[in-house]
């Protein structure tokens, strides 16, 4: 498939972590498997789609080796110079570097990315090529189910909330049954969510692992 990229790019001045981080972070570094202080070689983790390096440094902080892959040229401007101890690729997801990233992974992490491509199968199937076999996908994405939406429209918030004035902004809106079939169409298994953000049913965002190639 030739997939066009987007011209225009998010901007970033800092290498400040986003809000998001905030209910975020304590659930998915629950998802990655354990890496120990006795492990002869660390696990490899790769972050599709990483801003500018906050979340990506904060999981190497755990101990993983991580590189980021980001399209925003300020992005990995920002992440080079906050996060010296990960490594950065000027890519699209639509058009990684497979020569130097195909098969290298135990983890790769997609955080609030999915959500903005026109073509989302298109990360599932290059995350996929970018792990070992058994490797496990963690994403996260906003959440969406019926509560929540009906929350959205009884007070008047749809318009605010599926926006279509932020340029750059959301294009898919998932719910659970959603990425799971997604996932499973694209051959993941041993799918798991967890969630995050307010209260239940009205959650911000959702997280979900999968493992690639296995039962």
């Amino acid at each position: 498939m030739q997939i066009s990229m987007n011209p225009s790019e998010y901007s970033y001045a800092s290498g400040e972590a986003g809000h998001h981080h905030a209910y975020l972070i304590t659930p998915l570094l629950e998802f990655l498997p354990q890496q120990t202080a006795t492990s002869s070689q660390k696990l490899r983790v790769l972050d599709l789609g990483c801003g500018n390096g906050s979340l990506t440094r904060r999981i190497a902080q755990q101990g993983y080796e991580v590189v980021g892959v980001e399209d925003s040229a300020s992005g990995v401007q920002c992440a080079q110079q906050h996060a010296p101890e990960c490594h950065f690729i000027h890519a699209s997801i639509y058009h990684l570097p497979f020569a130097d990233l195909e098969g290298q992974f135990d983890i790769v992490v997609g955080a609030e990315v999915i959500e903005h491509l026109i073509y989302p199968r298109e990360l599932v199937r290059s995350a996929q090529r970018c792990l070992k076999p058994g490797g496990r996908l963690i994403l996260t994405t906003p959440y969406h189910g019926y509560w929540k939406n009906l929350a959205l429209a009884s007070c008047g918030k749809m318009d605010q909330h599926f926006t279509a004035l932020w340029d750059g902004g959301h294009v898919k809106f998932f719910s659970v049954s959603t990425l799971t079939k997604l996932l499973e169409e694209e051959g993941l298994t041993q799918i798991h969510f967890k969630f995050a953000g307010r209260i239940p049913y009205l959650w911000k965002s959702m997280l979900c692992s999968s493992v690639v190639g296995m039962d």
